[in-house]
């Protein structure tokens, strides 16, 4: 009589269950390091898999229900694929009444996608928000983290343009001076870098703030020299924010102050050498590059 072997984990399975154990070791099982989990599963992804979160409810021992629950609450994860590109129209009021759903309409015609949706090519995601805070500069679009003031219907395609990089609007392209650095937190030396979240047309430097009692992400550009960033909540300015590291979730912070404003300057090691150093202060620009010791 032939003995029924047990089915055996297709390598591909396996794989991804190493995956999804080695990111939940990472951070523990706790639920306060959720966040944090789900952080490096979308940054893997680019979005949450329905199976990876049923791996990652398996190793932290919750249920797929409260995985879910956390998921759906924060606006800056995604249970659907999204495109290289997010292109998020602003539709509050202040925008609804310059004309914010033409602007919609628009780029969903030249996206040929609905709100929501991204398209075949995974070239572009078409999103819709509440307020980005900067009602009287709309309507606003947020295109990879550049936020574009006064747009109209045919600026429509010049946003496009813009993300895919045809046109020459990076602060790179613009600026000789303004150049791409890799960095890590200066306090586990945990990469940074957010290839699937991009700003300037490269990958954002990943970090977590709080302020005033809020608590979340922000995506800083990796170019030296640009000061463009993407945050979950709105930053006013001149607020002095708490940096943290996503990873370890040590604070980053230095002894030393910015020169400019005297607030506390947010260290993260360059890689291949080096310390980069940006103020703390919302709408400072003060930053500093030492690559003293580093043979370029």
């Amino acid at each position: 009589m032939n003995r029924t072997e047990p089915p055996q984990p297709a390598p591909a399975c396996a794989r991804l269950s190493a995956e999804v154990s080695s990111i939940v070791e990472r951070h523990g099982n706790e639920l306060g390091a959720l966040i944090a989990v789900l952080q490096d599963v979308q940054a893997r992804w680019g979005y949450l898999p329905e199976d990876v979160l049923r791996l990652v409810a398996g190793a932290m021992n919750r249920s797929l229900v409260d995985i879910v629950g956390v998921a759906t609450f924060y606006r800056s994860f995604s249970l659907k694929p999204r495109g290289k590109h997010v292109v998020s129209v602003c539709t509050g009021t202040a925008c609804h009444v310059r004309g914010a759903p033409m602007i919609v309409g628009e780029f969903q015609r030249q996206l040929k996608v609905g709100v929501g949706e991204t398209t075949p090519d995974r070239e572009f995601t078409l999103e819709t928000v509440n307020c980005v805070g900067a009602c009287a500069l709309g309507p606003i679009v947020v295109a990879d983290g550049r936020t574009e003031a006064n747009v109209g219907t045919a600026a429509v395609k010049k946003v496009l343009k813009k993300a895919r990089g045809v046109a020459a609007g990076t602060a790179e392209a613009q600026d000789p001076s303004v150049f791409p650095v890799d960095v890590s937190c200066a306090r586990c030396n945990h990469l940074l870098m957010d290839p699937q979240f991009q700003i300037d047309g490269r990958p954002s430097i990943r970090v977590t703030i709080a302020f005033s009692g809020l608590h979340g992400w922000l995506r800083l550009s990796s170019l030296y020299g640009s000061y463009q960033i993407a945050c979950e909540y709105e930053v006013p300015q001149d607020i002095v924010a708490d940096f943290f590291c996503p990873h370890c979730h040590a604070e980053l912070r230095c002894s030393s102050a910015c020169a400019a404003c005297g607030a506390p300057m947010i260290p993260m090691n360059v890689r291949g050498g080096g310390i980069v150093q940006i103020c703390a202060r919302r709408g400072c620009k003060g930053h500093m590059l030492d690559l003293t010791g580093v043979n370029l």
